[in-house]
């Protein structure tokens, strides 16, 4: 398992975790949550196994950088 995606140390973004986490599955990758918390919704990574890690890297960077109009745009279109 490779971690492609890691809240800061202490972070409080789970939500974050958990909306890349749905991305991810959304598109055929399996996850795995980890981290330090006995809540498994408080992850501090999200790994994918080794052939799946570009894909998803790639995911997470056009997620990000499309930001919240892409997310809007792409739920609009997902309900087509």
């Amino acid at each position: 398992m490779v971690t492609v995606f890691r809240l800061p140390v202490g972070g409080i973004e789970e939500m974050e975790a958990l909306t890349v986490r749905q991305l991810l599955e959304s598109n055929g990758i399996k996850t795995m949550l980890v981290g330090d918390s006995p809540l498994p919704n408080f992850a501090e990574e999200i790994r994918v196994v080794a052939e799946d890690a570009e894909r998803a890297r790639q995911l997470i960077a056009d997620a990000l950088s499309a930001g919240p109009a892409g997310a809007d745009e792409a739920e609009a279109e997902s309900e087509k």
